[in-house]
């Protein structure tokens, strides 16, 4: 089952925000690196993940959870359409 690309950007993109918000950051860009702004930390690479598992049904194995695949909502987007495949 193929996954639509817009709809996983967009949940990304939201799970992301509440993230942010939650951390006093109103906005940031798809390519904004989330560990150096600030958006993601420790604990909420975990959440990320598990919202990404649970979303897509898609598995993160650990050695995937990494800054480049976590780097920002295009490459989050990327990882979770490769393991779609």
């Amino acid at each position: 089952m193929a996954i639509d690309q817009t709809t996983v950007k967009s949940q990304v993109r939201e799970f992301v925000q509440e993230l942010a918000s939650s951390k006093g950051i109103s906005t940031f860009t798809d390519q904004e690196p989330l560990l150096e702004s600030g958006i993601l930390d420790s604990l909420s690479i975990f959440r990320l993940v598990s919202f990404l598992e649970d979303t897509f049904r898609v598995k993160i194995g650990d050695q995937e959870i990494t800054n480049e695949n976590l780097m920002n909502v295009d490459t989050i987007e990327q990882l979770v359409l490769s393991k779609s495949k």
